[in-house]
């Protein structure tokens, strides 16, 4: 079989309230021409029932179901057995925007695009649409993106973030910011990035890194320390800082 240009990775734990949403959003697609690969860490409510149900619906769907030590953990796991030259993460929960996203990525990878980004649209815990994550937050997009944009943390949401499989390292399992330390690896060695204006993703609000604010915090702060270095990081965060309390006083 000829390796597939693209593959979309969903991971999933206990999510049978989640996945169709995401399913369904790839079924939606114009274009059917990519590898789905879902990486399950052994589930114990319907999840494999309803995957398993949607799996004839797919010219290639790969199921992964298992133990792992959490989610980046599965990510890892996740990207070593995508086929795909690249690898675009779209978990439980979360929705491809538009039903030409894969046309649009498509056309990047073929344009000798390294990473593809966009915006991405905030969804409530009721899959309300909130807006466009740039508008809702301070992290403006360029269009001329360098992994030196994110000084002050996650420019581009990880769902709207498509990479060259061979510029992808491995996540850190301990660390609720691996993400960010995974785009910034992937950004100072990639050539090209182009940025698609349609937004490709849908993410819904409330993950990992929300439950346990604190430990993520800390662990951007040691991912921005690794890449910008301690002092420049913290003049950074003392701007983080200025800007939050700007933000209260204005509510």
């Amino acid at each position: 079989m000829k390796q597939p240009k693209l593959t979309i990775i969903t991971v999933c734990f206990n999510a049978e309230d989640f996945i169709q949403f995401t399913i369904d959003s790839l079924l939606k697609q114009d274009n059917q021409n990519y590898e789905y690969l879902i990486v399950d860490g052994a589930s114990k409510d319907k999840t494999l029932n309803i995957i398993e149900a949607n799996i004839s619906r797919f010219l290639n769907l790969k199921l992964i179901s298992e133990k792992d030590k959490g989610l980046y953990d599965a990510m890892n796991k996740a990207q070593n057995l995508a086929t795909g030259q690249f690898i675009w993460f779209m978990n439980a929960g979360d929705e491809i925007a538009d039903t030409k996203c894969v046309d649009f990525i498509l056309e990047a990878i073929d344009n000798q695009a390294d990473v593809i980004v966009s915006d991405t649209i905030y969804l409530d815990e009721n899959r309300k649409e909130l807006g466009l994550r740039s508008f809702l937050t301070p992290h403006q997009i360029s269009e001329n993106l360098t992994w030196r944009d994110f000084k002050f943390g996650m420019k581009i949401c990880h769902q709207s973030f498509i990479v060259k499989k061979t510029l992808a390292p491995n996540y850190e399992v301990n660390n609720l910011s691996a993400d960010l330390d995974w785009e910034i690896s992937i950004l100072k060695k990639a050539s090209k990035i182009e940025f698609i204006e349609s937004p490709l993703a849908k993410y819904l609000l409330g993950g990992l890194s929300k439950q346990k604010h604190q430990e993520s915090l800390k662990g951007r702060f040691l991912v921005l320390q690794k890449h910008f270095g301690l002092f420049p990081n913290l003049i950074n965060h003392c701007w983080i800082l200025i800007r939050l309390m700007v933000k209260a006083l204005s509510k």
